[in-house]
């Protein structure tokens, strides 16, 4: 085996790790992981080893009676008398090992991320810490060391723009023959050239030798060539920027809410009569990898399960897959129930999201009389209802329908349908997909 080839196997391992992911979620014994890690089946993958070249150019061997054959590894015994495979056990006759590839909830979520192409980006609700971020804002005192130079430098040069103005214009002004201080500032005021009566009169005091050099502004405005303060600045440069204290600003920086990213997860299962054993095993194979994936996603994340007939009870996750079918049903009971329990995880600090799943078989008017009005109660990222018809829709499993109609293509409430471990991973992609559309 050449080294091209043994780059190309562990190019073919990432892939395959994931396609293992996906066969897990829809075929996988959901059992062997814990919450905090996640054991994914995997097949053996051998690593590649240096082998003796297949060409007999001889070489560095073992010596006389221990040369190695023909593609054996390097330092891997030659195979001795007994060792072959005639007398080994029969199969079948005992257990062997599995290798299982163990990532933790935030890896699985990862992986689930680029497996299904989604991008759901928890949003944080508690603060838990404030801290310093950018220096974005201004105040008007501080250490020198964060004096905003460069807004203190435009304001001055703002200021210099509006106030500077063109003296040697006004000086010749002031040399038309009987013109009076009075009249060369009403002509600047005219003009919104921003001098003062004062200066206007020692220049006028200045240029007395001169009077006469005009007759009238008008010959003074064809004869000299007026200079804005723009083209005084391109021609001199800046000499002097008027700043002035009320133009020192510094920067401090924006205080940033840390927020937690909590979220309350409420599994919701049908347990009546009509649920029977494959139901709840496409229940189970749903909810699971939707648990494994809030807990990645989220920095801390709590559930709750809820099971129901026509009544409803709380339940620990170990028993919540497990509860034998029996009674009547009435979904409605779930939701009033997951409405108190909701109550301890406000809304303001908690992301939520419900999760029911059941046969779509519902007692008579519960679906729009109260299962939809409590649905549009309780404030959550997500609502989703998952049915399991493995034999088919059953006449009067209509709950689903129900919600699909009322709600249709509601940014918080997703439908999805399982009838068999291959519609597993589309209800998956279906729930967080519109989950991932809304906003919390």
């Amino acid at each position: 085996m050449g080294l091209r080839d043994d780059l190309d196997r562990f190019r073919e391992v990432g892939e395959k790790r994931r396609e293992d992911l996906a066969d897990f979620i829809q075929y996988g014994d959901l059992g062997g992981s814990r919450p905090d890690e996640i054991q994914i089946p995997v097949k053996i993958v051998s690593l590649p080893e240096f082998e003796y070249d297949r060409r007999d150019q001889g070489g560095v061997g073992q010596g006389d009676g221990g040369t190695p054959d023909v593609g054996q590894p390097v330092g891997q015994p030659q195979p001795q008398p007994g060792d072959d495979d005639g007398d080994g056990d029969e199969p079948g006759e005992e257990g062997g090992d599995h290798e299982y590839y163990e990532m933790d909830p935030e890896e699985f979520a990862q992986e689930l991320d680029e497996e299904l192409g989604l991008d759901l980006e928890p949003k944080g609700k508690r603060v838990i810490e404030e801290k310093e971020g950018p220096y974005t804002d201004l105040t008007r005192s501080g250490p020198d060391s964060t004096l905003d130079f460069e807004r203190m430098f435009k304001e001055g040069l703002k200021r210099k723009l509006a106030m500077d103005f063109d003296e040697d214009f006004l000086r010749e002004l002031c040399k038309i023959e009987g013109i009076t201080p009075r009249e060369v500032f009403e002509w600047a005021r005219g003009e919104n050239l921003p001098v003062s009566m004062a200066w206007i009169e020692e220049a006028h005091r200045e240029v007395a030798d001169d009077r006469g050099t005009w007759a009238s502004i008008e010959e003074v405005e064809a004869n000299v060539d007026r200079e804005s303060v723009q083209q005084k600045i391109r021609r001199e440069g800046i000499r002097h920027v008027p700043f002035r204290r009320e133009d020192e600003r510094y920067r401090y920086p924006e205080i940033v809410e840390e927020k937690e990213k909590n979220v309350v997860v409420v599994n919701i299962r049908d347990v009546s009569g009509s649920m029977r054993e494959k139901k709840r095993e496409l229940v189970e194979r749903t909810f699971t990898p939707l648990d494994w994936y809030l807990t990645g996603k989220y920095d801390n994340a709590e559930f709750v399960y809820i099971a129901h007939d026509a009544e409803a009870w709380q339940v620990e996750r170990e028993d919540f897959f497990g509860i034998r079918s029996g009674g009547g049903t009435k979904i409605s009971s779930a939701y009033e129930l997951a409405r108190e329990v909701l109550e301890e995880y406000p809304w303001s600090d908690w992301n939520r999201y419900v999760f029911a799943a059941g046969d779509s078989e519902n007692s008579s008017n519960d679906t729009g009389e109260r299962v939809i009005p409590l649905m549009e109660e309780i404030p959550a990222n997500l609502h989703a209802y998952v049915e399991t018809q493995p034999s088919g829709n059953a006449i009067n499993a209509t709950h689903a329908e129900e919600l699909e109609r009322h709600f249709g293509d509601a940014e918080d409430v997703a439908v999805a349908y399982v009838n068999s471990e291959e519609d597993v991973t589309d209800a998956i992609y279906e729930i967080l997909s519109t989950e991932g559309e809304s906003e919390s």
